[in-house]
């Protein structure tokens, strides 16, 4: 209601002062000078070609029947009189009705041709805008909901719905619902139909791709012209269905990369079973030949090979529920230098020729830990010294307490690792390029530890520099006694 007020107190603005345009008009040829009558009646019609121009039809015919009156009574004769004498007087009244009408209507269609210009200007400015935020939808939220809220958005549409078909989910966007069920959008979607409600002034569009059905779309409001809706649909569906071919590549890679996965692993166990199956197999036939061979020695190192393929098959078990994401934490307080040695025990056969200095002060409290997962970080660590340091040089083990934590540090002399990919060390697969082609594994091990570690809340990370080794550390949490009363 507001709105209509204030067009009706413009429209009599105008109108007003078309009238004081007339009444000036009359009043400058009237009394400061004196002119013929053609003067005056020109006068008057490029008054009223000005309001016609200016303002519409309906100001232009008061103009136009104003200045009849004013030409009439104060410039023909009879003056003082609204008597016509001269039949051409009548000539003059209907050429400022015809001025007014013509020019009033040339004008409107000049302005109504600008103003429909300007609109599909800012149109395709939108739909620009548009095509470059559909083009940039996160991968993360759904992209059905990404289009509805960037349809409103840049159009400043009251209300956006998106029916996305595929996943039978309806998506609503813009400061106000729309007066639609999600019923009507999946029949649109499923009968390829359109169909507009004046009553709501809802606009509904099936969106297609190639034939196939995507969704639908409901616009609320007039603000966007027919021509732009049907654009919008169809971005919209370029949109929706590029998502999904991102969506679908990014599975087929996530399967690759599982495959890869499964295939490193395998050739990992296939390298660690090797050893203590060849032990294992020369130490029976060693017993089956009985060619003099102590049989305790022999019969010693098939027991412990076996318990090293033993381990392995649990430890490859555990790795694959880590990578699963079915990490259980079972913690319970242990003494340091008891998980360490643990850890260290499961590694003699590796380091029966190498030297381990381990260095733990007795008075680091007991460590919150799940003792198995942890031995398992700590030897990831060991391992990694064993298979890139000199045989020749120590293998350093330091266990110290840092605020509410216990750092334990495996040190080695190895060739050290390049500042440059220090940052990657700990990622899925990732081997330095140095050493990935002559040291055997999966690239695997240090990624688990560090899983292992954050999913006990503490940190891991690596000190290196090439030709002095490297210095792999990881923190536990403290199991602090509480004080008795």
């Amino acid at each position: 209601m507001s709105g209509i007020r204030k067009d009706v107190v413009r429209k009599l603005a105008r109108i007003a002062a078309a009238l004081a345009l007339i009444a000036g008009v009359t009043a400058l040829y009237r009394w400061p000078f004196s002119v013929n009558s053609t003067t005056v009646a020109l006068s008057y019609l490029l008054a009223i070609l000005g309001v016609a121009t200016g303002w519409g039809l309906v100001e232009a015919i008061v103009a136009s029947v104003a200045g009849m009156l004013c030409f009439n009574y104060f410039f023909l004769p009879p003056v003082g009189t609204f008597t016509i004498a001269d039949p051409e007087n009548w000539v003059a009244l209907a050429a400022f009705l015809v001025t007014s009408v013509v020019a009033s209507q040339l004008s409107s269609t000049v302005r109504r041709k600008a103003l429909e210009a300007t609109r599909r200007q800012h149109e395709m400015e939108r739909l620009y805008a548009l095509s470059r935020s559909l083009m940039l939808l996160d991968n993360r939220a759904s992209a059905a909901a990404q289009v509805a809220y960037h349809v409103a958005q840049v159009f400043e549409i009251p209300g956006v719905a998106f029916f996305d078909r595929e996943h039978d989910k309806l998506h609503r966007a813009g400061p106000h619902d729309v007066p639609v069920s999600e019923d009507k959008l999946r029949d649109a979607a499923v009968q390829n139909t359109a169909f507009y409600d004046p009553a709501e002034q809802v606009s509904i569009l099936p969106v297609r791709l190639g034939g196939a059905p995507i969704g639908s779309l409901a616009v609320a409001g007039s603000v966007v012209s027919d021509t732009a809706l049907h654009a919008i649909v169809n971005l919209a569906a370029i949109a929706v269905e590029r998502a999904g071919a991102q969506e679908a590549a990014a599975r087929a890679e996530a399967t690759r990369q599982n495959q890869e996965l499964k295939s490193a692993l395998l050739d990992a166990l296939a390298h660690e079973f090797t050893t203590p199956l060849t032990s294992i197999k020369a130490a029976s036939s060693a017993l089956l030949d009985d060619g003099g061979t102590p049989q305790r020695e022999l019969l010693t190192i098939i027991e412990e090979e076996t318990d090293r393929l033993s381990s392995l098959v649990a430890e490859t078990i555990q790795m694959a529920r880590i990578e699963a994401g079915n990490l259980r934490l079972e913690r319970q307080p242990h003494e340091v230098a008891a998980v360490v040695s643990a850890a260290l025990g499961k590694l003699r056969l590796q380091l029966e020729d190498r030297e381990v200095r381990v260095e733990i002060a007795a008075s680091l409290p007991p460590v919150l830990v799940d003792a198995e997962l942890a031995g398992l970080a700590i030897r990831q660590f060991v391992t990694n010294a064993l298979k890139y340091s000199d045989p020749r040089t120590p293998i350093l083990v330091r266990a110290s307490l840092d605020a509410d934590a216990v750092v334990i540090s495996v040190k080695d002399s190895g060739p050290g690792i390049p500042e440059g990919i220090l940052a990657r060390i700990f990622e899925k697969f990732y081997r330095a390029a140095g050493g990935a082609l002559s040291v055997p594994g999966a690239g695997m091990g240090l990624a688990i530890a560090r899983q292992i570690v954050e999913a006990h809340g503490g940190r891991i990370w690596v000190d290196s520099r090439v030709g002095q080794g490297s210095e792999f550390f990881l923190t536990l949490p403290c199991a602090w006694e509480e004080p008795t009363p």
